[in-house]
């Protein structure tokens, strides 16, 4: 048998075809993480409703430092006129959690008995506790709620108005934290459900002139929470602009444009989630 002839031309045109293949693979690689990474999420950041929330994170943490739930909605007002539009909208202030609440919640879930304002456990942001936590029943138990918390950011933002941002959940059930093995509440994947459920709520009850976004966590499909719980979310941050001096309005919340880019990610997101079945 003859042995094959080394031909050093056509090892050279292999040689440089497959570099060529690995070039453009690599420049492929680079271009996707540019855009996937740098370019596209610097094109939907936009704060042009409420300048003064660009340079904060938007996660929460819990008490161990694990990341927690990630900031979703935001409310324009005082203290006193948080508190209006919440008891408006029937959502009820979370117990502060002591011996005798958590006995209280623990005999809640397991003999199935009403606790509509159960405490919520601590989450961080900023290196502070919440300042306000609401909830609201979804069963008969302290099992299943809605559950939000709210911390105060910034003592005037763009309206001369004290801005409070917050993250809103539904705890679907009790188990064991994923990262800490501590018994918790698990909560619902959808936080796009939670903040428009919110959001619709205090709309309803005329407490709110206006809705805008902001830009939060970012676009988000398997992110985990200080539990462990899988989340996904179009990472945007509702701000209602809430009713002044608890004044209960009946007109039309102004809904404030986001820029196109942001209008067309969110178009494209939702569409996507709907053929997941998100």
């Amino acid at each position: 048998m003859t042995a094959p002839i080394f031909d050093p031309h056509l090892h050279a045109h292999h040689h440089a075809r497959l570099e060529r293949v690995l070039l453009t693979m690599l420049a492929v690689v680079l271009a996707y993480t540019a855009i996937a990474y740098l370019a596209l999420p610097a094109i939907w950041t936009h704060y042009e409703h409420q300048k003064g929330l660009a340079a904060l994170p938007m996660v929460t943490r819990t008490a161990q430092g694990i990341p927690g739930d990630p900031i979703n909605v935001g409310l324009i007002g005082n203290e006193k006129e948080v508190l209006c539009a919440m008891d408006a909208a029937t959502w009820s202030p979370a117990d502060p959690v002591t011996f005798r609440s958590s006995i209280e919640i623990a005999g809640s879930v397991l003999l199935d008995r009403a606790y509509p304002d159960a405490p919520v456990s601590p989450l961080f942001y900023l290196g502070r506790r919440e300042v306000l936590a609401f909830e609201k029943p979804a069963g008969r138990s302290a099992d299943r709620r809605h559950h939000v918390r709210f911390w105060k950011v910034l003592d005037t933002g763009e309206e001369q108005r004290p801005v409070w941002l917050g993250a809103v959940t539904f705890d679907k059930g009790v188990g064991v934290s994923h990262f800490t093995g501590a018994i918790t509440h698990h909560i619902d994947a959808d936080l796009d459900a939670e903040r428009a459920r919110l959001a619709i709520d205090i709309e309803q009850a005329g407490m709110a002139t206006a809705r805008y976004q902001v830009t939060g966590v970012g676009l988000t499909l398997t992110g985990r929470n200080g539990g462990g719980d899988l989340y996904y979310t179009d990472g945007e941050v509702w701000i209602l602009r809430l009713v002044a001096d608890c004044r209960a309005g009946s007109g039309p919340v102004a809904e404030l444009p986001s820029p196109p880019a942001t209008a067309l990610k969110d178009q494209i997101w939702h569409a996507i989630a709907g053929a997941m079945g998100k």
